[in-house]
């Protein structure tokens, strides 16, 4: 593509979405181990991020 033997843009972002094991229930349309992977090519596209703060015990 560099070399100009494509008419094709590339990809900022793409994501790809991975079904595994069987249903979550009975008829249902997602399986029990769905995941979505996401790669970023273009750094440009992140707007923020955020870190997960670790899990406290919760008082009831």
């Amino acid at each position: 593509m560099k070399k100009g033997f494509s008419e094709i843009n590339p990809f900022d972002t793409i994501r790809g979405i991975f079904t595994e094991g069987g249903p979550a229930y009975k008829g249902a349309g997602i399986q029990t181990k769905n995941h979505i992977q996401v790669c970023i090519r273009n750094l440009n596209c992140i707007k923020g991020f955020f870190i997960p703060r670790q899990e406290i015990d919760f008082p009831q």
